[in-house]
């Protein structure tokens, strides 16, 4: 089987919503699907949308044994300010 890299973009529910707490919590939810050790990276980026809104650019890489995302996707969903999760970009890693 191979790797495949997986971005998200996460929409957040307003300008105020806290994302550093977001972030971790997020971090968790992958980290625990994907089966990731500490050392391996999830890279989770700031993208200014428009009038103080912030959304999270999610990336992470796992094995593709793992199946299909939505369960990672309805897991983030839950979390508190969350308002949309969408995969942007799912591709098989070279090397």
């Amino acid at each position: 089987m191979a790797t495949v890299v997986i971005s998200f973009k996460v929409m957040p529910e307003s300008p105020d919503t806290d994302l550093e707490g977001m972030k971790s919590k997020i971090d968790k939810e992958v980290r625990k699907f994907a089966a990731l050790e500490s050392d391996e990276e999830v890279r989770i980026e700031d993208e200014p949308v428009a009038f103080g809104l912030v959304a999270l650019k999610v990336m992470f890489a796992m094995d593709e044994k793992r199946g299909g995302t939505e369960p990672l996707e309805k897991a983030i969903e839950k979390i508190k300010g969350v308002n949309s999760v969408e995969v942007t970009d799912v591709r098989r890693a070279v090397g």
